[in-house]
């Protein structure tokens, strides 16, 4: 029987994978990787820590080069070669030397491609001006790092505040350059919900960093000394000696495209569970795919390393002849910057709110491991979960210490469709200075649980912010924790009545009102809301406490 020839436009996370898995399954496959770049296999998420001199030497972000791959796993890499046009009815595609520009032709009985996402770059007057600058790959970090030095640059305007803005802000500021950032939304990360993210842009702005949120850019001009005057909506124009562009990224599609492949409603390629595209001689992995949302069902791209090192897997065992598929992506991602964590897993509120599903939520404020042990640091979890059965939807984390741990276990409890009723059972790992014998993992079940059980109404502060009407329409609002911490750091509209004072002062409490109850996290407000429903009292209990509140975005 003949060799099957594979072809796989594309390195990085998903065509490397995918070829060295193909390899393992199949010793006498030919097996051809084609790289437009210079570099076949590399740690796309260290280059911002290579700008900022975390990775000290460059080849530290080279993961397997060409020569390996010939000589590990007998693959043809083949660089600076753009793969440029498929013919499906003959199963070739043309290939075009990037440096030579001469073309050739390579027949295929099976095709993966792995074409990755572009950095978008805005339409925008200016913005193809010396010194604005995309991320994608390690020759536009030689590039950003050689205009640095170049222009002996001090001032950067970052357009753009998800992952890569992130990332490059903490770089940059290592270098000790000055730091704008803009970001036409009103918060960091909009993969996660807003006010889980509040903390850290207080951190961003203690650190000397001008964030500005809700800045819409509308342009570029150049300006005196070679400086790029970044043109921003009821601002003054803001200079800087180099401009990076963080605004997302957009799935590499126009191959797939032009072949008459079928593309998705998000733009990405459209693949089935086998990672098989609208042609079963052709297969697509990465960023530029379209798959599925494993917890709303619908189509979404994830442009994230880890799901696109298992799609190269899964279509490298489907083409060896092996059952299987890609179940779909929950969206794990973590981001630190100046020692904050944030994580998140699974539907977040924005996501769930548009997709139409019921969900209810949780807020908790944990420590990082036993308080009694130094160094314990505050963690703030948002679980959202199922009304009804409890089934874990999604869940964010913010802190110091132990979030990575905490959303990577919550990640592992939604794949197996696990429930809060989980999370309370959950045996985890415990000594004073990795946890607690009561994890905030567990923390985060006995809550959700106690709402399902109906041990306790929870509300949020958001309810209580929309509330209209006079003051004696609303429910009263009733701090349970002792009065000098009242006192020090009170909401206003509340009254206090520490929880020991509580049955003692029921008399204060009108029975014809609902009465919601808060403390500092959330804990001492529960037992409060306990002991007023026994009472006989209408009594819900605000989530998070005033953590929570103190972490609400304007204007809600």
């Amino acid at each position: 029987m003949a060799s099957k020839r594979v072809l796989i436009v594309g390195g990085v996370a998903g065509g490397a994978a995918c070829a060295a898995r193909l390899r393992r399954l199949d010793e006498e496959a030919e097996i051809f990787l084609y790289e437009r770049g210079a570099d076949v296999s590399f740690a796309n998420c260290g280059l911002p820590y290579y700008v900022g001199g975390v990775i000290k030497a460059r080849q530290k972000l080279l993961l397997v080069t060409p020569e390996q791959f010939r000589d590990m796993f007998r693959i043809e890499v083949r660089t600076r070669q753009s793969v440029e046009r498929i013919d499906r009815k003959q199963q070739t595609v043309e290939i075009r030397n990037v440096q030579s520009g001469a073309l050739s032709t390579e027949r295929y009985d099976a095709l993966v491609l792995s074409p990755g996402a572009e950095p978008v770059r805005l339409p925008l007057p200016g913005s193809d001006l010396p010194g604005i600058f995309t991320l994608r790959n390690l020759e536009d970090v030689d590039r950003i790092n050689g205009w640095i030095e170049q222009k002996k640059a001090t001032r950067v305007v970052i357009v753009g505040a998800g992952y890569i803005g992130l990332e490059m802000l903490e770089n940059f500021h290592r270098r000790g350059l000055s730091i704008t950032v803009l970001e036409r939304l009103d918060q960091i990360m909009a993969v996660m919900d807003p006010e889980m993210v509040r903390p850290v842009e207080e951190e961003i702005r203690h650190r000397d960093v001008d964030l500005r949120l809700g800045s819409q850019v509308t342009g570029f001009q150049a300006g005196p000394d070679g400086l790029v005057m970044v043109q921003v909506t009821g601002s003054e124009p803001i200079p800087a000696h180099l401009v990076i562009m963080a605004v997302g990224v957009r799935p590499d599609v126009k191959l797939a495209r032009e072949a008459g492949l079928e593309i998705g409603p998000t733009g990405g390629i459209r693949v089935n569970e086998q990672m098989q595209t609208s042609d079963p001689a052709i297969w697509a992995v990465g960023d530029a795919v379209e798959i599925r949302d494993w917890i709303t069902g619908q189509p979404t791209i994830v442009p994230l390393a880890g799901p696109a090192g298992r799609q190269g897997r899964i279509a490298a065992d489907v083409i060896a002849g092996r059952a299987a598929r890609f179940r779909g992506t929950q969206g794990t991602g973590v981001v630190g910057l100046f020692g904050l964590t944030m994580a998140l897993t699974g539907a977040t509120e924005k996501t769930l709110q548009k997709a139409g599903m019921p969900y209810e939520k949780v807020y908790t404020h944990s420590l990082s491991h036993a308080g009694y042990y130094p160094g314990a640091e505050p963690m703030a979890i948002k679980l959202l979960f199922d009304p009804e059965t409890g089934r874990i939807l999604g869940a964010q984390a913010m802190g110091k210490e132990g979030v990575d741990k905490r959303i990577d276990v919550l990640a592992m409890a939604i794949q197996k469709q696990a429930t809060v009723y989980d999370l309370e059972e959950a045996e985890l790992c415990y000594a004073p200075q990795y946890g607690s014998a009561r994890d905030p993992i567990n923390i985060a079940g006995f809550a959700a649980a106690n709402v399902l059980r109906g041990d306790v109404d929870v509300v949020h502060w958001e309810d209580w912010q929309r509330l209209a009407g006079s003051e004696a329409e609303k429910p009263l609002v009733v701090d349970v924790r002792p009065a000098s911490a009242a006192a020090a750091d009170s909401v206003p509209g509340t009254v206090n009545i520490p929880l020991g004072e509580l049955r003692s002062r029921l008399g204060e409490l009108p029975r014809e009102r609902e009465v919601w109850v808060h403390c500092a996290v959330g804990r001492t407000s529960y037992f409060a809301a306990r002991i007023l429903a026994q009472k006989g009292f209408r009594v819900r209990s605000l989530s998070g406490g005033i953590t929570s509140y103190r972490t609400m975005p304007p204007g809600k």
